[in-house]
């Protein structure tokens, strides 16, 4: 029976060096990251302007239509439900927003419309055939 209490005694001290070791390993990683350079440091972002939103959003229909490599993976990708649904996405921006915006905003949003569903029609005229 003495054994027995030996061998409890000594493995709760056991668990509670490797539990005292785990969190100081903690507290050491998170002293690491708070220290570490931070990669993105000089990045700053755009400031929120129309004409950078829809543009963003015609790269990634133009990157879904399979027109440039996805920046994730660095493979060109054809997508045409995400590319339709990205187009119909800046249609009803178009809509949404009319009277609204700039003459300059206007017409870049009508052009980006534009050529990407001629690109789509394209793409599913090939599929067609």
């Amino acid at each position: 029976m003495d054994e027995i209490n030996r061998s409890d005694d000594h493995g709760s001290a056991s668990d509670s060096r490797s539990q005292k070791k785990v969190d100081e390993d903690w507290k050491q990683n998170v002293e690491k990251e708070k220290s570490a350079p931070k990669e993105k440091a000089g990045f700053v972002p755009p400031a929120p302007d129309f004409k950078f939103f829809v543009t963003t959003l015609a790269m990634q229909a133009s990157i879904a239509l399979g027109h440039m490599p996805n920046p994730s993976t660095d493979k060109v990708e054809e997508d045409l439900i995400q590319a339709k649904f990205l187009i119909d996405t800046l249609g009803m921006l178009k809509e949404k927003t009319s009277n609204n915006l700039s003459n300059e905003e206007t017409e870049l949003l009508e052009n980006l419309l534009y050529e990407l569903r001629v690109a789509y029609l394209e793409k599913e005229k090939g599929k067609a055939e």
